[in-house]
């Protein structure tokens, strides 16, 4: 592309190219303006039309009319912040808008009013905000955000040399709360474990959109939730939006609330909507295996219980040898107990002896808890003794338990292959022993002072006695 030559001050441009082949770039090459402290550029206003906004986009406009008058022209747009906000009714809101060279007026538009700012009023609903004229700021201070000021709010900074005016705007949400949080679910008034459940909350008509928050009980709820939908109605600036969840349901979901919760800029709290769940499941025993009630006193009255989870509540039939009894019910000094519930579908099955014989403790007791979705069989036996140490750990220390019984086996195991294999410190007894195991020297080659045979310095030969005449 050709560069562009500046034109000289004072001039009308004549040849100046076509909008669609001009750019930024080529209108900051233009050297400065005579009298303008920024890169400008001196052409007709029907070109600056043309080159800046050639689609006829917001942004620059002229408020001239005569064909052919110069005017110095920045290409940069003008900065305003913020660019959108929300408010609520009542609130301040201060909106700048900025540009590199000292404007001659600021005028703001707020709904349908035009406001010419001075510096100098501070006394009206909307007035002044920023640093002054010289430094190209135009600020609006607003003192209480009214509901009829939702829209767009607009700067215009004409420059102090020129009739181009810049302008821009921001977007002021002027909060407005939205209706009822809706809970729409599967009608059913229960479930079984394993159902899908799935719910849907929707916020109407608020502004800005409501913000979902999804809770079991006090607990935030993550898992299964699927993305917002925020919807609007043909010609309202009211927006909608819901929200799904879905959860496979648990025996651990029985009886918790499922919560939905709405926070909007225009609500002081939360605005909630609930559901509590009913998830049946078939009885539930806590522990595996027989059953053993301790510390019952021969001659005592002895009262068993057993704790299991079911929902709905469950019914108990207790078995002792040929007899059967249902609660509530006494045979021979023993009672059964209806159930009581504990909370949370826990429930208690006890049955209560007037007084605890030998026979009693001798025998097994059979309960069979059951509901409208199963049963389950549990084996009762009694004992006279305490409660053994560790039937009361929890699961943590029974762990810690077999732990440390695994670790006192293994080391035993090291030991033993040590010991076997003549490997670390065994391997130094080992050659302690083979020294001290070692042969003796044959009786005649020992010597020393404790041996008589060991003899200190030159040996001589016994002589015998000389009888030569």
């Amino acid at each position: 592309m050709s560069s562009i030559h500046p034109p000289a001050v004072g001039s009308v441009v004549s040849n100046f190219p076509s909008a669609t082949s001009v750019t930024t770039r080529q209108l900051n090459n233009y050297e400065n303006v005579e009298g303008v402290g920024w890169g400008g550029v001196a052409i007709r206003i029907c070109d600056v039309t043309r080159i800046l906004d050639p689609k006829g986009i917001s942004g620059v406009r002229s408020t001239g009319t005569e064909h052919g008058t110069l005017y110095p022209v920045h290409s940069q747009l003008v900065d305003i912040s913020p660019r959108e906000a929300v408010r609520r009714v009542g609130d301040e809101l201060t909106v700048l808008c900025k540009v590199p060279y000292p404007i001659d007026s600021c005028r703001v538009t707020v709904g349908s009013t035009s406001y010419r700012l001075l510096p100098e009023n501070q006394d009206e609903d909307v007035s002044y905000s920023g640093q002054g004229l010289r430094a190209g700021e135009c600020g609006a201070h607003i003192r209480s955000v009214r509901e009829e000021w939702n829209g767009n709010i607009s700067c215009t900074l004409p420059p102090q040399t020129g009739s181009i005016e810049l302008s821009a705007h921001m977007r002021l949400l002027v909060a407005k709360a939205p209706g009822a949080p809706q809970l729409v679910s599967a009608p059913q008034p229960t479930f079984r474990e394993g159902d899908v459940f799935v719910a849907q909350c929707v916020v109407p008509d608020g502004r800005p959109a409501a913000k979902i928050t999804w809770y079991f009980d006090e607990v935030q709820l993550l898992a299964g939730v699927h993305q917002p939908v925020v919807t609007s109605r043909p010609g309202s600036d009211l927006t909608s939006i819901a929200q799904n969840v879905s959860r496979t349901l648990s025996a651990d979901d029985n009886g918790k609330k499922l919560v939905c919760r709405a926070e909007h800029e225009a609500l002081d709290t939360p605005r909630e909507v609930a559901r509590q769940l009913v998830v049946n499941y078939p009885p539930k025993r806590l522990e595996a295996g027989p059953i053993t009630i301790f510390g019952l006193k021969l001659g005592s009255e002895g009262r068993l219980n057993v704790t299991v989870r079911a929902s709905p509540a469950p019914r108990a039939q207790w078995t002792l040898g040929e007899v059967v009894l249902d609660p509530p019910r006494t045979v021979e000094g023993v009672t059964a107990v209806e159930p009581a519930a504990l909370g949370g579908g826990y429930y208690n099955m006890t049955l209560v002896m007037d007084t605890v014989s030998k026979d009693d403790v001798a025998r097994t007791i059979g309960l069979r808890v059951t509901n409208e979705l199963g049963q389950e069989d549990f084996i009762v036996r009694l004992s006279t003794m305490d409660e053994p140490p560790g039937v009361e750990l929890g699961v943590g220390g029974i762990v810690g338990v077999v732990v440390g019984a695994l670790l006192l086996v293994i080391v035993a195991a090291l030991l033993v292959f040590a010991r076997a294999t003549d490997r670390w410190c065994f391997a130094e007894r080992v050659l302690r022993d083979a020294d001290s195991e070692a042969p003796l020297p044959p009786r005649d080659d020992v010597t020393g002072a404790e041996n008589p045979s060991h003899d200190y310095g030159d040996k001589t030969a016994d002589k015998k006695p000389d009888t030569a005449v």
